[in-house]
């Protein structure tokens, strides 16, 4: 009778720790949480002889998922101080493609200098062994 016990309690105890594995039985596919994205909330039309909308076409009710996320991360025309006016006028107007014409094998660039290299490629340390050089010293 103990020897039944003890079997049938490492059979519940292997059962239980298989749900703990990533692989098995109890494996199962999860959504990704990041491939989600919001929907617009559902609106009642007020007349219900409406033709459905065509494939591909926008949503009438609101603005694009790309609209949104553009919102999001850039946020819309906010107010602006003195300041930034005074800095964003002086800055001059840049081209609309700058962005992917920077990474282009073909862009002129400014070499800095030896110096900026060697600060850019030195190792990363906590500064015990840290030196400084006037030159002229």
């Amino acid at each position: 009778m103990r020897k039944y016990i003890l079997a049938s309690a490492a059979a519940a105890s292997a059962l239980a720790l298989s749900g703990c594995g990533s692989s098995g039985i109890f494996d199962r596919n999860r959504p990704d949480e990041f491939a989600v994205s919001r929907a617009a909330p559902l609106v009642v039309p007020p007349d219900f002889a409406l033709t459905p909308p065509q494939p591909g076409a926008p949503r009438p009710q609101g603005e694009s998922t790309q609209d949104q996320v553009l919102e999001a991360l850039f946020g819309g025309p906010a107010p602006r101080s003195a300041t930034q006016q005074a800095v964003t006028s002086n800055a001059g107007s840049a081209d609309t493609g700058i962005r992917s014409s920077v990474g282009d094998p073909d862009t002129n660039t400014v070499n800095k200098g030896s110096v900026t290299r060697d600060i850019i490629a030195a190792p990363e340390g906590d500064g015990q062994n840290a030196q400084a050089a006037t030159p002229g010293n």
